[in-house]
């Protein structure tokens, strides 16, 4: 995925987190499908669809942060199988950002203003595989100070909540 689509995709995501009220009608949520849900929001350039989690475990436990896991589609710009990640603060960037599922480990390639994202398609098409077949997943990142942090997300719900996005944006 090009970096020009990854800005384009922060741009999103910081324009979702910071939707108003009077706004709230662009934003249509589809379903609630166990542990993961499903939106809808319109912008300028076109319909967005995204799955999205929060995790159900976090560590520290004492540092409770505003994580989530996406899976986005925005057709007007050819984008599918986009996986994203927020853990709440800005990524440590001397250090990897790693999903792990059973014996799979995916590293995220791209860290920018609280994100990760991985940028071969293959390899998100493989994880979103990875995320069909599981019951959990873990993203393991570190925050400026170098302290690790694991966002442990149910996969209970991700296919339903997947397919209502895939097809919202179809």
């Amino acid at each position: 995925m090009s970096l020009i689509k990854k800005i384009l995709l922060i741009f999103f995501v910081f324009t979702f987190l910071s939707i108003v009220p009077a706004n709230a009608e662009d934003l249509k949520k589809i379903g609630k499908f166990k542990d993961w849900q499903t939106l809808v929001i319109i912008e300028p350039s076109g319909k967005v669809c995204f799955a999205q989690s929060s995790p159900v475990l976090q560590a520290p436990k004492s540092n409770k942060r505003d994580a989530r896991l996406f899976v986005t589609f925005r057709p007007s710009e050819k984008i599918n199988d986009e996986i994203s990640a927020s853990p709440g603060y800005e990524f440590n960037k001397n250090n990897s950002v790693v999903a792990q599922s059973g014996k799979n480990k995916i590293k995220f390639d791209i860290l920018q203003q609280g994100f990760a994202w991985i940028a071969d398609e293959k390899i998100e098409k493989k994880m979103i595989k990875i995320m069909k077949k599981g019951s959990r997943i873990m993203i393991t990142g570190y925050n400026q100070k170098g302290s690790q942090t694991i966002d442990h997300y149910s996969l209970l719900g991700f296919t339903k909540a997947y397919k209502a996005a895939k097809t919202a944006c179809s």
